[in-house]
């Protein structure tokens, strides 16, 4: 079995840490991992994206010299640390935050000049420009407002989504469909997407290449429609557009800023199928967009 490139290695140890530091256990998990000077369980995780970059031993490789011996070869340099974002110290910023930036790749895209969402979708095509292509029905662009002001990103097609063309049209669809009502608004008011437009199989979490592929177009989509306010909806569309492996119990439901414009992260609708009790949390970010968007709450009947 070939060797795992260290690349691919790496990014596969940051997902899973981003993942147990969703569930709590980052710092268990981190010092019983194989890094350099990670011994004793229950001490402080490693900063995603910096340290583990920097401390991951490099695998060795080697070849046979003419005389049978063998001698090791040099190895490239593992990537130092990522970009760091720095925390903003203006009291009066909008946007304060303390997410760690893994790179800049979305604030580097250059805006396309006359742009259109129709155009978009003609650059996209009949796309087969990553492995999701082969097992997909339809590919699933947006539905909804092309000029709303709350856009709501999700982070893939599902099964029903594959099969109809259309996001959120499960039963995580129908429970947006019901947020989106809460708020005094219909689906016709918002536009609807998600970071990928294809269905990943088995509906597992798109792959690092296949976002880096197919985001660039997630971008020109909220530039053409150019909302107030942008959900993400779950961890996936969150840490794409902030560009972060910080999970998303930690910056849920406050104010970042995309490119100029004001995004909120909240928990996705099938994790709230999942887990009932997150959907008064839910509510309150969504009474914070419905404040910057001015939408009166709705009085209960017993009021």
């Amino acid at each position: 079995m070939p060797p795992i490139p260290p690349e691919a290695l790496r990014e596969k140890i940051k997902q899973r840490l981003s993942f147990y530091e969703d569930l709590g256990l980052a710092p268990f998990y981190c010092t019983r991992s194989a890094f350099v000077g990670a011994s004793r369980i229950g001490g402080t995780a490693p900063q995603l994206g910096t340290q583990m970059s920097t401390q991951m031993p490099a695998p060795k490789s080697t070849a046979k010299t003419s005389n049978s011996q063998t001698t090791p070869i040099p190895t490239p340099p593992m990537p130092t640390t990522s970009p760091s974002f720095t925390p903003s110290t203006n009291p009066l910023d909008p946007f304060p935050t303390t997410l760690q930036k893994n790179s800049n790749f979305f604030d580097q895209l250059e805006r396309v000049e006359n742009d259109s969402l129709l155009k978009i979708r003609d650059d996209i095509g009949d796309c087969t420009r990553c492995r999701l292509h082969k097992t997909r029905h339809h590919i699933v662009f947006a539905d909804g407002n092309p000029k709303a002001q709350l856009v709501f990103v999700g982070e893939g097609p599902g099964a029903d989504e594959d099969a109809t063309g259309i996001p959120f049209v499960g039963r995580a669809g129908k429970l947006l469909t019901q947020m989106i009502q809460a708020m005094g608004l219909q689906r016709e008011d918002v536009y609807i997407c998600n970071v990928v437009k294809c269905r990943p199989p088995e509906n597992r979490q798109p792959q690092p290449d296949e976002v880096a592929t197919c985001g660039p177009y997630l971008v020109r989509q909220l530039e053409v429609v150019n909302p107030k306010v942008i959900v993400c909806l779950g961890a996936t569309a969150a840490q794409t557009l902030l560009e972060t492996t910080t999970g998303i119990s930690k910056f849920r439901g406050q104010w970042q800023d995309f490119r100029g414009k004001k995004l909120l992260a909240t928990y996705h609708p099938a994790y709230l199928l999942r887990n009932p009790a997150a959907k008064s949390e839910v509510w309150k970010d969504l009474q914070k967009v419905m404040a910057e968007l001015g939408l009166e709450l709705k009085k209960s009947k017993s009021s």
